[in-house]
């Protein structure tokens, strides 16, 4: 049975919402080829194209996170190498600096291989002080494995805004994690950020 902290970092389920039946590539490659709608949703999966797989027959990962690029106004963006092997472990204890109340957004940089990822959503929760302040989703999508045609996968997250006022500023901590249709997570790591009056101000 799942852990409290375990389901916290599942995406919340939307009412009416039912996962669709799964299916292999070579399945998705066999369906109605008279079907217009179902070609349509094919080619949105990236299986309409005749590149060449690039799945590490090797590597038995689905889903590989590369990187979450944050872009805000007035500063360079800052990116989160994730691509090697624990390069999340040490994330904690590097935290970054945001500036009170300005915009800012998301990017995720990832692979597939091997076969259709369904249902890719983003989750994050943040903390203070122990403290739970806010939790978000965001669904990434359906992707058919990587082609040499399009070797990489980009999404950008809704801008969001970062809190503002002496009571928002301090020290927060945030649990991300990748999971897919399956609840399978892909990646879980921490992270932490200060929100700060100005870029420059020190740590708080």
């Amino acid at each position: 049975m799942a852990s409290a902290q375990d389901q916290e970092l599942l995406p919340d389920q939307t009412e009416g919402f039912k996962v669709g039946e799964k299916k292999t590539m070579d399945e998705y490659h066999k369906l109605d080829a008279d079907d217009e709608a179902m070609q349509r949703y094919k080619q949105s999966l990236g299986l309409g194209g005749s590149g060449k797989d690039l799945s590490d027959p090797n590597d038995p990962r689905h889903c590989i996170i590369l990187s979450l690029t944050m872009d805000s106004e007035g500063r360079p963006p800052v990116t989160i190498d994730l691509a090697s092997s624990g390069s999340e472990k040490t994330l904690k204890d590097k935290p970054f600096k945001i500036k009170e109340g300005v915009k800012f957004s998301m990017t995720a940089k990832f692979k597939v291989q091997h076969d259709v990822l369904s249902g890719l959503q983003y989750v994050q929760v943040v903390k203070r002080k122990g403290i739970r302040v806010s939790k978000d989703q965001e669904m990434i999508g359906s992707y058919a494995p990587n082609t040499d045609q399009t070797p990489i996968y980009t999404k950008q997250f809704a801008e969001e805004d970062a809190p503002s006022g002496m009571l928002a500023r301090g020290h927060y901590t945030a649990t991300s994690s990748f999971v897919d249709d399956d609840k399978k997570r892909h990646l879980e790591f921490e992270w932490s950020f200060d929100i700060a009056k100005d870029w420059l101000r020190p740590r708080i």
